[in-house]
């Protein structure tokens, strides 16, 4: 999966999870993704983030980058 091009970005990931209520497991995060209008790609890498409780956005990238 390429960085920083297309649907994979990590700002791209972050515009589908505008208006989450943090903290959020995984669960919130792809069902806030879903009401967005994500792409399947998106979901994909929401998917495999590990699940655990995220205290905010950068909790969610940091996740983001270690499975990358």
């Amino acid at each position: 999966m390429t960085r920083g091009v297309g649907g994979h970005s990590p700002a791209n990931v972050q515009k589908y999870l505008r208006d989450v209520d943090y903290p959020a497991t995984r669960t919130d995060l792809l069902d806030q993704a879903r009401r967005n209008n994500a792409p399947d790609e998106v979901l994909d890498v929401i998917q495999r983030i590990p699940d655990h409780r995220f205290g905010g956005p950068q909790d969610v990238m940091k996740a983001y980058g270690e499975i990358e």
